[in-house]
C-alpha cells in the first residue's frame, strides 16, 4: 500500500513456469498488497509452481484467450480486489520487477497518472 492505495500486481502467464519464482521472490513485498495470477492454458506446470510459492490468487483458463483476454482477466480480477494501482509484471521475467516500487511511487505520490516501462 501506498498512500493508502491498494497495489496489486498481476502475472499474465503462459508456459512460465521456468521464471516464475524468479519474478515473484523479486517483487518487493512492502509496497504491493496483492498478486494475481492469470494463467492462460499453459501447457507446462506454471499453476503448480505458482501455488508452491504461495501466490494465493490464481485464474486458470480452460483454453488459450491469447494476450489481450489473459490482460482483461487479470485486470478484472485486480480491480475485484479492489486495486487502486495495478501493475503488470511479465513472469517469464522479461523485465525486472525492481522497478516496481519506483513506478507505483509515482502513481501513488500523484506525479503521473500512469508509468509505463519498456
Amino acid at each position: 500500500m501506498i498512500n493508502g492505495q491498494k497495489v496489486v500486481v498481476v502475472l499474465p502467464a503462459y508456459n512460465a513456469a521456468k521464471t516464475l519464482k524468479q519474478t515473484y521472490n523479486e517483487i518487493d513485498r512492502t509496497i504491493v498488497d496483492e498478486i494475481i495470477l492469470v494463467d492462460d492454458a499453459s501447457r507446462d506446470n506454471t499453476v503448480q509452481v505458482a501455488k508452491e510459492i504461495g501466490i494465493t490468487h490464481i485464474i486458470m483458463h480452460a483454453k488459450n484467450t491469447g494476450y489481450g483476454g489473459n490482460q482483461k482477466s487479470c485486470y478484472r480480477t485486480a480491480l475485484d480486489l479492489g486495486a487502486d494501482i495495478v501493475v503488470m509484471l511479465h513472469p517469464d521475467y522479461q523485465y525486472t520487477p525492481a522497478l516496481i516500487s519506483p513506478m507505483v511511487s509515482l502513481i501513488g505520490n500523484k506525479v503521473y497518472p500512469v508509468v509505463l516501462g519498456s
